[in-house]
């Protein structure tokens, strides 16, 4: 392939939402996993999508379980909501590799291919990639824990949880793919509210009650809808391992963002995080 046909989506929020120096964003990446409970390796998870300072604590407790996988997941699936881009349906990305500070990462297109060709509601809509911070911040903390993997990216738009969940049934039960959803939960509440905000939505989730969560509870509740639909198909149960706001990281108490994260896991293993 000549540098002509090479498509890469640059690091769109890089300097902005994490460091752009590749020294300084392992460090902090390092540091928030060193201080994050480690759980039993997850089939799926459920991880926010703040600038680090704010929600990154909260993501290191979902991705500090994902070190015993290093070398076993060959790809991610991941998902996340459309803040730029107004559509209808779940947009794929035409570039051949996503890249970070850290380097870049594969998207394995082959895959994607077959989920447009099959799909009636997955296409490529590059536009809603562009700019898209939902998928992006998580890409540092996967290269850090995962190493090498390939990179199945989706932008999920309005779009009903059958449909996102259609998509994730046809990697869910492969041993080989990790499955996450970017969410962030309640916005610009004062800190007490967005705690009530939070703790029914984290009991929505939980009781996996995916027609109940809007997008003012989460605001990737279209891609967290499919992702418990799909789990409930699957017999996995997500447990919380961390709920916490900005009041609680680095911002002031007065106007808060929720945040949350969720291990998936068998159903029978529903214990093994604690």
């Amino acid at each position: 392939m000549n540098s002509t046909e090479y498509r890469v989506r640059p690091a769109a929020v890089a300097g902005q939402f994490y460091p752009q120096d590749p020294a300084t964003l392992d460090h902090m990446i390092s540091g928030f996993l060193s201080e994050a409970k480690v759980h039993a390796p997850p089939r799926a998870i459920i991880a926010p999508h703040a600038g680090y300072v704010y929600s990154g604590p909260v993501a290191a407790s979902a991705y500090a379980s994902l070190a015993p996988l290093r070398g076993k997941i060959r790809r991610v699936v991941l998902l996340g909501p459309s803040h730029r881009v107004g559509f209808h349906g779940i947009a794929a990305s035409t570039a051949d590799v996503f890249r970070t500070p850290l380097g870049d990462i594969p998207v394995d297109a082959d895959a994607i291919a077959t989920a447009v060709e099959l799909l009636p509601d997955v296409g490529y809509l590059d536009e809603a990639h562009a700019q898209e911070h939902s998928l992006e911040v998580h890409l540092p903390f996967l290269q850090k824990e995962l190493g090498e993997f390939s990179l199945l990216p989706f932008v999920v738009g309005q779009a009903e949880p059958e449909d996102v969940a259609a998509l994730l049934n046809m990697y869910i039960t492969d041993p080989e793919t990790l499955i996450v959803v970017s969410s962030d939960l309640s916005h610009y509440h004062s800190y007490n509210t967005a705690r009530q905000i939070d703790s029914e939505t984290a009991r929505k989730i939980e009781a996996m009650d995916y027609r109940d969560i809007s997008s003012e509870q989460a605001c990737g509740a279209f891609p967290l809808r499919g992702l418990l639909m799909s789990a409930r198909e699957h017999n996995l149960t997500p447990v919380e391992v961390d709920l916490r706001n900005s009041g609680d990281t680095a911002g002031d108490k007065s106007r808060v963002v929720g945040y949350g994260s969720w291990l998936f896991y068998p159903s029978q293993n529903r214990e093994a995080p604690q």
